[in-house]
């Protein structure tokens, strides 16, 4: 029986939309960043603590939101003050390159790329789907919540594998939780060695300075190239 495989054409599409987006972003000296996880990890409340430290650097930010339905997260980015642009995929797990090459212009079209130092693109709340589309970022960051188990890297080793910044998240209420952390630690030094690693708490603070101070360090490392 014949089969037809989608896959690789769909992926090469995305590929070639991906290096279309990273031409742009360098254009404009504009710093991606793609932040997954699964649903109340604290992807939201991460970008907003993290938008605070970098405005206070001298940095401007702006935000695109991927959900599977609503606008909760760009309406809670707009009250903060940071430009967002909702993005709705109708049941699809994850984000591909032409829904960012539609947000960037809507970005583009209102405050205007240029003028925008670092995006972040909040993916869809998976730990799987996400990880074999390219979006054009700079730097894809895994954040991890201590309530969902020091076990997720064992289960999910894909994704902690591709990002280049790993985030445990509130790691405020560890002592609530049967979380192993040296456990934790020697699994992803097994997987992904290389990947900066920070514990914090994004709603309370702590640890947010040590990864903001990290991530200036590669926003100024592009800005060096461009």
């Amino acid at each position: 029986m014949p089969t037809i495989n989608i896959e690789q054409p769909v992926l090469s599409r995305n590929d070639r939309l991906a290096a279309s987006l990273r031409e742009r972003f360098a254009a404009s000296g504009t710093f991606v960043v793609n932040v997954l996880s699964s649903p109340g990890s604290g992807k939201t409340t991460t970008i907003l603590a993290t938008n605070e430290r970098l405005r206070a650097m001298g940095f401007t930010s702006a935000v695109i939101e991927g959900d599977i339905a609503s606008d909760v997260d760009a309406l809670a980015c707009k009250d903060a003050g940071i430009p967002a642009v909702q993005i709705n995929t109708g049941g699809l797990c994850h984000l591909e390159g032409n829904m960012i090459a539609q947000a960037v212009d809507a970005l583009e079209a209102g405050v205007g790329l240029e003028n925008i130092d670092v995006i972040f693109i909040e993916n869809v709340g998976n730990l799987v789907c996400p990880v074999d589309f390219d979006l054009g970022e700079d730097l894809s960051v895994m954040i991890l919540s201590v309530p969902e188990g020091d076990d997720k890297p064992l289960k999910y080793p894909g994704i902690f594998q591709h990002a280049g910044a790993l985030l445990l998240n509130k790691v405020d209420v560890a002592s609530a939780f049967d979380f192993d952390m040296p456990k934790y630690n020697q699994v992803l030094d097994d997987l992904n060695p290389g990947a900066a690693r920070f514990e914090v708490s994004a709603r309370h603070g702590s640890g947010m300075d040590a990864w903001c101070a990290w991530l200036r360090s590669q926003i100024e490392e592009k800005a060096k190239q461009c």
